[in-house]
């Protein structure tokens, strides 16, 4: 399966409330940012069978970006496993529901986007470091005999414009 881990896209000043912070929007840059990465995943011609968000507003907002871009057509997918407060255990459990799929997107927050990337990656023992930046994304490939990075952006390090 090839999974595409996104990390939200920038959302402003995190908010001290929990249930106001649940709500917190996209920013301008944090619109651009999502954009930029559906407009890479476009221009890489890639397939996604599904997307997979953080039932947070900026995490669902960031999948809509990159689903508008890419010219997705199913249905995001709202997904307590990618919650800010999920553990490995539930986004493990969420993937083998889903392993069925080739390739999904999976939109999230750090730290524990980041950690599980990482545990993919490494043993539970011996995780890899892994930063997700805001807007940041990574391709990983599992497989036998485990998981293996293809690749990890940043929204600068990608300009991507339209033809």
């Amino acid at each position: 399966m090839t999974i595409y881990f996104l990390r939200h896209a920038s959302a402003g000043e995190k908010k001290k409330d929990p249930t106001k912070d649940a709500h917190r929007a996209l920013d301008r840059d944090g619109i651009e940012q999502a954009v930029r990465m559906g407009r890479v995943l476009a221009a890489l011609e890639s397939h996604l069978d599904a997307i997979f968000a953080s039932p947070l507003k900026r995490a669902v907002q960031t999948a809509a970006a990159v689903a508008n871009e890419m010219g997705f057509e199913g249905k995001i997918q709202s997904e307590p496993a990618l919650a800010p407060d999920a553990t490995y255990a539930a986004f493990q459990q969420m993937l083998a529901k889903h392993s069925g799929h080739d390739s999904i997107l999976v939109v999230g927050h750090n730290p524990n986007l980041s950690q599980f990337l990482g545990r993919m990656l490494g043993t539970a023992s011996h995780p890899v470091r892994v930063e997700l930046r805001k807007g940041g994304m990574a391709k990983l490939v599992t497989g036998r005999p485990g998981a293996a990075l293809h690749w990890l952006l940043t929204p600068k390090a990608v300009n991507v414009k339209r033809s």
